[in-house]
């Protein structure tokens, strides 16, 4: 591995600590401050705006920008940004508005800082696909580990010492990965200055994921199985207390059991790549989520529902690695952001129909019937892209990238923005 991907490994593995002091910390500060549930459901979701309303735009933005300082720029803002609820925290001025403008924007960070970084790995890793597997692993274990594991009661525990504790904690660690990243190696950017208008662009970029399968096929796993997630983690507290009687501690524990699974599931997603081709892998991988779910909701006690929950996090986990590697290894650099940030932008416009789904189908029916329905959505999504991100594909596209002996050939068999490649 390349000397610098370690300095960006420890700049995100120190900002995921923070964003998950921050996710715990957040909610926690607006419950002090109202008990109306629309009001907490407004802070939350004004998280997720940023990519619901500019994420293709954002991806555009980032293959004009170079990706490096878009990087520290943006974790540099998000440190000064959380200094302002800090200060209010300390003056006794926080509100549910500040809280909610404080949650878009540092989204809109988040953003830019997520994308820059997908278009800049491939880059650091000379767009090897089995470097590119093993960063991914890495990365991923370590933002779950920070953000589903350390984080959380890190930033219950701060807020107990002081509301503005955790909001400064969470700003010194985009600091210190704003100056981490500071430090990484130059890239090349990929083209000149762009010609032609921010929505043009922005519409070529949604177009090559569109118009090419695998890329499609990559790209609504992650869409479907959010409406399906969204819809389980909807009812899940509910179906924990109701139908296994979990406590409150006992659902944490569960959470927990899911998110082990994921780092298991990370910490494999090479060895299956290898062994199985990364095409069957993801598709494995997809049906055994699917039946995880199907086993969760048929689980007659606490263990079998742990059980289920773990295997699916594994999948997940795995499934989190493969694909994104595969799609750094095979898009060309002058499109990576926004190949990126449509994938993104498509899972998370999802969310909100898995949480109403879930909703509905619990209200209509019952509280087993969302994990019923979520595990044949997931499952039927395993039938359909199978074939989009066969081994056969997966192969023709990765050949197809390989770069060229001679950088002339190359230039010349370069893609054109808005065009996508033939797949066999």
């Amino acid at each position: 591995m390349p000397t610098g991907f370690g300095r960006l490994w420890t700049a995100q593995t120190v900002s995921s600590l923070g964003d998950g002091v921050t996710h715990a910390a957040l909610p926690l500060l607006a419950l002090t401050l109202t008990r109306d549930p629309m009001a907490l459901a407004v802070v939350t979701a004004a998280g997720t705006l940023p990519w619901l309303l500019f994420g293709v735009l954002g991806g555009a933005l980032v293959d004009r920008w170079d990706r490096r300082r878009t990087m520290w720029v943006a974790d540099a803002a998000r440190a000064v940004l959380l200094a302002i609820p800090g200060a209010a925290a300390v003056l006794d001025g926080l509100s549910i508005p500040l809280l909610a403008a404080v949650a878009f924007l540092l989204g809109l960070g988040g953003l830019f800082f997520d994308t820059a970084a997908t278009a800049f790995l491939p880059e650091l890793l000379r767009r090897d696909p089995e470097l590119l597997e093993r960063a991914n692993s890495r990365l991923r274990g370590s933002q779950t580990a920070m953000s589903g594991f350390a984080g959380p009661p890190a930033g219950s525990a701060l807020l107990a010492v002081g509301r503005a504790v955790p909001l400064l904690a969470d700003a010194v660690s985009f600091l210190l990965s704003a100056l981490l990243v500071r430090t990484l190696p130059v890239m090349p950017r990929p083209v000149p200055e762009a010609r032609e208008s921010l929505v043009r662009q922005a519409r070529a970029g949604a177009s090559y994921v569109f118009r090419d399968r695998l890329l499609l096929g990559l790209a609504l796993r992650p869409a479907v199985g959010n409406i399906a997630f969204l819809a389980v983690e909807t009812v899940l507290a509910l179906f924990a207390h109701d139908r296994l009687g979990i406590d409150t501690y006992g659902f944490g524990l569960l959470l927990t059991a899911e998110a082990g699974g994921g780092l298991l599931g990370a910490g494999i997603a090479s060895q299956l790549g290898r062994r199985l081709g990364t095409g069957t892998a993801l598709t494995c991988t997809a049906a055994i989520e699917g039946l995880a779910v199907l086993g969760l909701a048929a689980a007659p006690n606490p263990y079998v529902a742990g059980s289920a929950l773990a295997v699916c996090g594994a999948g997940m986990g795995a499934t989190m690695v493969l694909a994104p590697s595969l799609r750094q290894a095979i898009v060309p650099a002058h499109l990576m952001g926004r190949v990126a940030s449509t994938s993104r932008m498509l899972a998370m416009c999802a969310a909100p129909v898995g949480a109403f789904l879930g909703g509905w189908l619990a209200t209509a029916y019952d509280v087993r019937t969302p994990l019923c329905a979520a595990a044949g959505l997931l499952l039927a999504m395993t039938a359909i892209t199978a074939s989009m991100t066969s081994n056969r594909r997966v192969e023709a596209a990765l050949r197809a990238a390989a770069p060229a002996p001679d950088a002339d050939h190359a230039a010349s068999r370069a893609p054109v923005p808005g065009t996508a490649p033939e797949m066999s």
